[in-house]
Parts: structure tokens; C-alpha cells; sequence
């Protein structure tokens, strides 16, 4: 049970006070209903853990859909100055890059209606979803690597999609400093046959209706308008990046003893940011956040095609058009303001998302004067949320905020809570279809194992490091 005292700051943050070892406080973005429901978690010791690691500037931080992840707490945000500090692949998680990619359409529910059935049998017959599940591709180790260095751009070229999809996608879809060769046989053997796949657990497909505009001049910037269909992906870099976390881990686990440090959990293992473990890992990091770009823009070329031949339309006609792309388990170098200079850090996000404020030279242009577009996925029975990013996340949270609604029950805890129920006809009586290829997704995931998405997005919009644009309610779901 955690020991960590939390004091109240104001009405949506909570601070653990220095104590120990830890070198900065920890703040927790929350409301009083979720610290209430939180209970005696270990997620806040995370976020103390976190505090005590070299190099950390101004705080450890966690969203209001925190709960306990390996080392770093899922929703935590650290960020690291670049001569002192390090990097951990704890603190990015084991799917490198995982993230959410949002499509938006010119069909409204009357041009899918009498489709909807077929639209997600065709998703899940035609896209492979589930554990080990393979794709179509039969790719050569040199091809691999190559789509390990371009990311999206590699799908693009091969016809997935075309170049303006790359210019809706955060960094365009490929992260510099990518090196396959840090990349070990093992973590690309498991990544050859799993390109253009979707995954299993919490990785989803789909298909939604724009429900709430809250911000009716963002959203018609972001193309979003009320009752317009769209397509939520949510996937990552498979079991390629689960590997490169493993393998890291196990020789930062090494490192970080030989270096002496004291770390209050092992699982914080890491390495200096100049020192040749941290670089390795920051390059095979970037192999698999590139692998990452180049499945969900693969993804998302399928589910077009599929839309096209299940409802008889052209490209035109349907209109299904990228939205954004952005990560929400990475490490990134990045500016910010620290004591009024301009200073370089290495910003963890595990279980976080980018949310970088009007003018942000990173945005594309067709956003720049608005802010980035932030996709929040709740769980299956409620849809997600677009969110704007602000100044104040920029100023107060290396531009960061919540990644969806966060779980609150382990996958074990969730499937005993299920026992004896048919979870596909509980979302059927909800008017959602859903489809899974493992027999237990369904149970792992039932809508009571997370937090209520809309008390998390509050938080956030009342905290003044996102704003709430739109709400988008499910009608079709595909999962691994």
C-alpha cells in the first residue's frame, strides 16, 4: 500500500512534497472523485519514484488517467535536461509509439446504417488483429529496415496512402535518429511478419459518429462536424517494440548497477542521455516509433479500401480524410521554457499525449493558428474525445496531456468481473457492434475496468491543458 501523502494545490492538482531521495516534487493533474477512486494504488509512489531520478526538471508529472504501469506510472510525464539526465525505456513503456490515428469522413449514420454489420465483419476479416497476429507483407530484412528509418513516409511510397496523410501525422511519421542496426535479430525477426497488423488487448478499430461539438471553430478547422462518421485507430509497434523495451531493459538494468545509482525501484533502469547505452536506445527507440507510423498509416489505407467496396462509393465520395496521428508512449528532445531560457530536454510520455499550443512550429500548417489535435480513446462502450492543445500545457507540462480514460482494473481483475456475461451483447443492447479475435479481449475490456473518459477529459479541460472540440460515440468496434 502506498505511503505517499498528497496536498491539495488547487482544484485539479495534487502535490507529493519532496521527501528522501527525490529531487523534485511530483504533481498529479486529478479531480477529488478520481484521487477518491484511486484508492490505496501504487501509482502515485510512481510518480515519487520517478522524482528521484537524475537530471529530472521542475516535476514528475501524472495525468488524471494515471494508474500503476512498469516503473513509470502510465500517465506519467518526466522531463530530463540533456548534460545530467537520462533516458529509461520505463519511462516510454513497451509499446514504443503507441498511438491513436483519427480519419474523418463525408458520411453521416444514413450512408452506413444498412452497412454498419458488414463495414466491421469486413474491418475484421480484412485487417489481422490478436496476439502474433501476421500481415500480409513478406518483407526482407534490408525492406525492414528501411521502413524502421522512413516510418509512414516507406508505407506511403509502397501506395499505402499518400503524401498528405504523412503531413496530418506527428513528425510526419518518422522519427530522426533512427540506427536498425541498434535494433537486435530478435526484435526484427518479431517485427518481419507483424507489419499491418493491428495487435490485441486494448488496440482497436473503430468506426464512430461526431456526437458534442464544444468548439465550433476548431472543429470545423479539424473538419469535424456533428453526426459525421469517422475511424479511431489504435495501435503500436507490436512486437518489435515490445523487444527493444526488453532487450534495453535488460542492459540498462546492467548499466544503471555498474553506474551505482540509486534507484528507489529496478524498474526504473536507465542510462545517461550522452552516454552510448542511452544512445543506442534513443536510436532503436526511433526504429520502432518509425515501425509504428508505418502500421497505422498501413491500417488506415486498408480500412479505406474497405469502405469503398462494402458501400459501392468512390474515394471522393467517401472522403476519408487523416485527421492527425500522434504518439502517446515516447521520449522526445524538445524545447521549453525553464528559468526564462529556451532549454533543450528528453520529455518522457508514457500514457501521454502531445499537446503543443497555437503556433508551435512542429504543427502543420493547417493547424498552426488552432493548436495540435489531441485523440483521447475511452474503452469500448464510450467512444473518445478531440481535445486542442494550449499554452499552459506547454508552460506547465512539457506540453502534454491525459492519453484516454486509464484503467482501473488489472485485465485479470476485469475478466472475473465478467464471468458469466456476453459482453458482444451488452454492447449490441448499446447499439456498438464488436468483434475480438481472442476469446477473453471482450472481458479484459469491459467499459467498468476504466475510468469514466468523461470525469478524466474534464480534468484536463478545467485544468487549461487541453480543450475540449468534440465527442465521438461508438458504433462499431474491432479488437485483437
Amino acid at each position: 500500500m502506498s505511503d505517499i501523502v498528497l496536498k491539495r494545490i488547487d482544484e485539479y492538482r495534487w502535490m507529493i512534497t519532496p521527501v528522501g531521495g527525490m529531487r523534485v516534487p511530483g504533481i498529479i493533474y486529478s479531480s477529488e472523485e478520481l484521487i477518491r477512486e484511486m484508492g490505496a494504488g501504487e501509482s502515485p509512489k510512481q510518480v515519487a519514484n520517478v522524482a528521484h531520478l537524475p537530471g529530472i526538471v521542475k516535476y514528475s508529472l501524472a495525468m488524471p488517467d494515471m494508474h500503476w504501469g512498469y516503473g513509470f506510472p502510465i500517465g506519467g510525464v518526466a522531463a530530463f535536461c540533456m548534460e545530467e539526465g537520462i533516458i529509461s525505456p520505463g519511462g516510454v513503456g513497451y509499446d514504443i509509439n503507441c498511438g491513436c490515428r483519427l480519419m474523418t469522413t463525408r458520411l453521416s449514420l444514413d450512408d452506413i446504417q444498412d452497412c454498419l454489420k458488414e463495414l466491421v465483419v469486413t474491418l475484421f476479416r480484412d485487417i489481422p488483429t490478436g496476439v502474433g497476429s501476421r500481415g500480409v507483407l513478406k518483407l526482407s530484412e534490408r525492406e525492414e529496415k528501411k521502413v524502421l528509418e522512413e516510418g509512414a513516409k516507406w508505407a506511403v511510397d509502397q501506395g499505402y496512402g499518400t503524401p498528405d496523410d504523412l503531413t496530418a501525422t506527428e513528425d510526419g511519421g518518422r522519427m530522426e535518429g533512427a540506427d536498425p542496426e541498434k535494433v537486435s535479430t530478435k526484435a526484427l525477426e518479431r517485427g518481419r511478419e507483424q507489419l499491418g497488423t493491428l495487435g490485441s488487448g486494448n488496440h482497436f478499430l473503430e468506426i464512430e459518429i461526431v456526437e458534442e461539438i464544444f468548439d465550433k471553430t476548431i472543429a470545423a478547422a479539424f473538419g469535424l462536424e456533428k453526426d459525421q462518421i469517422a475511424v479511431l485507430i489504435h495501435s503500436g509497434s507490436r512486437g518489435l517494440g515490445y523487444q527493444v523495451c526488453d532487450d534495453y531493459l535488460a542492459r540498462m538494468v546492467k548499466h544503471s548497477g555498474e553506474l551505482g545509482l540509486s534507484l528507489p525501484d529496478r524498474q526504473l533502469a536507465c542510462a545517461y542521455l550522452n552516454s552510448a547505452e542511452g544512445r543506442d536506445y534513443l536510436s532503436a527507440m526511433a526504429c520502432a516509433a518509425n515501425y509504428a507510423w508505418a502500421n497505422r498509416q498501413m491500417l488506415m489505407h486498408w480500412t479505406r479500401e474497405t469502405f469503398e467496396r462494402v458501400l459501392h462509393k468512390s474515394p471522393r465520395e467517401i472522403g476519408m480524410r487523416l485527421l492527425y496521428d500522434v504518439c502517446h508512449n515516447i521520449a522526445k528532445i524538445e524545447t521549453f521554457p525553464v528559468d526564462e531560457k529556451q532549454v533543450k530536454l528528453c520529455v518522457h510520455r508514457k500514457g501521454a499525449t502531445r499537446a503543443f499550443p497555437p503556433g508551435h512550429p512542429s504543427l502543420p500548417e493547417r493547424y498552426i493558428k488552432w493548436g495540435q489535435p489531441v485523440l483521447i480513446p475511452g474503452d469500448m462502450g464510450t467512444g473518445s474525445y478531440v481535445l486542442v492543445g494550449t499554452d499552459k500545457a506547454f508552460n506547465d507540462t512539457f506540453g502534454s496531456t491525459c492519453h484516454g480514460a486509464g484503467r482501473v482494473m488489472s485485465r485479470n481483475q476485469a475478466t472475473k468481473a465478467s464471468s458469466g456475461r456476453s459482453i458482444a451483447k451488452e454492447m449490441a443492447a448499446k447499439g456498438i457492434i464488436v468483434m475480438a479475435s481472442g476469446k477473453g479481449t471482450l472481458r479484459e475490456e469491459i467499459p467498468e475496468a476504466y475510468k469514466n473518459l468523461d470525469q478524466v477529459v474534464h480534468v484536463v479541460h478545467e485544468a487549461g491543458i487541453s480543450k475540449k472540440v468534440a465527442r465521438l460515440r461508438s458504433l462499431g468496434c474491432i479488437k485483437g
